[in-house]
């Protein structure tokens, strides 16, 4: 199992790295979770297992 990054979206660290790789050192998760955070839609604190 890959270390999710976001937990909101589950998103996975080895996800996030490929489309970095592939877009040329940008990625469209970043956008979205920087998006939701910025939104308030960020709901990782709620149902991540440690609650962070």
């Amino acid at each position: 199992m890959q270390q999710l990054i976001c937990y909101c979206f589950e998103h996975s660290e080895g996800e996030i790295r490929r489309e970095v790789l592939e877009r040329g050192g940008h990625s469209r998760i970043l956008e979205q979770i920087r998006m939701a955070k910025k939104a308030g839609s960020c709901r990782c604190a709620e149902v991540h297992p440690e609650s962070r």
